[in-house]
C-alpha cells in the first residue's frame, strides 16, 4: 500500500500514510478546503414552506 500523499510505502503506525508528516499534510488539505465532497445546488428556504410553517397564533 502506498501513501496517498508521497507514494512511499506506508508505516503501520500511520496507515494509510507513511509518516506523521504526510498525515498532517492530509489533515491540512481537509481543513483548508482543498478536498471537497461534490454536492448539488443548495435548496432555498422559500422553495417549499411545508405544513408546519403556517402561523396559527398558538404558542408552544
Amino acid at each position: 500500500m502506498a501513501c496517498p500523499i508521497c507514494d512511499r510505502p506506508t508505516d503501520k503506525a500511520y496507515r494509510p500514510f507513511c509518516s506523521r508528516r504526510c498525515a498532517d499534510v492530509d489533515l491540512g488539505k481537509w481543513l483548508t478546503g482543498s478536498y471537497a465532497i461534490p454536492a448539488g445546488p443548495a435548496e432555498t428556504e422559500d422553495a417549499d414552506p411545508g405544513p408546519f410553517d403556517e402561523d396559527d397564533g398558538k404558542l408552544h
